[in-house]
């Protein structure tokens, strides 16, 4: 059954009833006593607020510039379609709560296939605690979904803005895994099976890193941002917003065996320029890093350092110390 012989409110009450039946996750909402008034169905969604800090975040995915269905599953689409948005939330130190969903899609779009994109929605919407509330629906010529996220948090969240020379630069876990993905599936590269599954499930399949923001910020981290465009594109965002530069160091880049088996050659650059890691990038003082990187998952390191410098200069230094200018290679809708 396609979308049109369904037509748009009946598949608007279809989904509707998915997301309010399939609702199972952790009330992250409850914990700052947040209460959902509004659900779903009515003309806007209604909470109560409490006295804490509200965060807010929007990101769009369309088919063929970030997503193929040739390598992205429906499932695993409505999965990353909401961790990009999640992955904002962490990296401010905030849990998220409550998701609108926006759908466009040409008529001849299967039912079956939304609700799979739904499915996905809701396994990851059950695994970090976020309830679909509502959204919109309209005719495209190509396939776009956009999530807006609201997530909340107690006291100021963590920023770009915010790192300081002497700084450390640090990370939460291993670079590239997503960006290998993608490279081994869209240029049908073979790899050892064990490899080539563990790239392609970073890929389909990231896991954000909300429990790892909110102790970076309980243990006094002040300075953080996601890994979604790359590490050269973000490191180099989060130096231009603080008026500094960084160094890097090649090899204390954190990259998992599977993506070096791989990509012997040019695991570097996938770590470096890969994009959709969603892991967590962050600055702080070296006792501070010292101190949270044991309570980290597997791969998180310190990997350089924020110095004084052209605003949004990233340098990488080599195992025999040449230095490089990394250019900002990661993902720009425009470049």
């Amino acid at each position: 059954m396609q979308i049109r012989d369904l037509g748009e409110f009946g598949l608007i009450e279809r989904l509707n009833s998915m997301v309010t039946r399939g609702r199972r996750g952790p009330d992250n909402g409850a914990t700052h006593n947040f209460r959902l008034l509004v659900d779903t169905g009515d003309d806007t969604a209604a909470w109560t607020a409490a006295d804490a800090t509200e965060l807010f975040t929007t990101d769009t995915v369309v088919e063929g510039i970030h997503f193929t269905r040739e390598t992205t599953p429906w499932p695993d689409l409505g999965w990353k379609s909401l961790a990009s948005n999640i992955s904002d939330i962490a990296a401010m130190g905030g849990l998220p709560l409550y998701a609108l969903i926006t759908l466009g899609l040409p008529p001849e779009t299967e039912v079956a296939d939304i609700e799979e994109l739904y499915r996905g929605m809701l396994e990851i919407g059950e695994k970090y605690g976020v309830a679909i509330v509502g959204g919109d629906m309209v005719r495209s010529p190509v396939i776009f979904i956009t999530v807006a996220l609201t997530g909340v948090r107690t006291g100021s969240p963590m920023l770009r803005t915010t790192a300081r020379a002497g700084d450390l630069v640090a990370v939460t876990g291993f670079l590239g895994s997503s960006g290998g993905g993608l490279k081994l599936m869209l240029e049908g590269l073979a790899a050892p099976e064990d490899a080539a599954a563990f790239l392609r499930e970073a890929h389909r399949h990231p896991h954000p890193a909300v429990a790892e923001g909110q102790m970076l910020s309980q243990s006094g981290v002040l300075t953080a941002m996601d890994v979604s465009d790359g590490l050269a594109d973000d490191l180099s965002k989060l130096c231009l917003a603080s008026g500094l530069a960084a160094r890097i160091y090649a090899d204390q880049v954190p990259v998992h065996p599977y993506l070096r088996q791989a990509f012997p050659d040019d695991y570097l650059e996938s770590a470096l320029n890969g994009g959709e890691d969603y892991l967590l990038l962050f600055t702080a003082p070296e006792e501070t890093v010292k101190e949270v990187l044991p309570n980290l998952p597997e791969g998180a390191a310190s990997i350089g350092e924020i110095v004084d410098g052209p605003a949004g200069q990233v340098t990488l230094v080599s195992p025999n110390g040449e230095e490089t200018v990394v250019s900002r290679a990661g993902w720009d809708h425009f470049g």
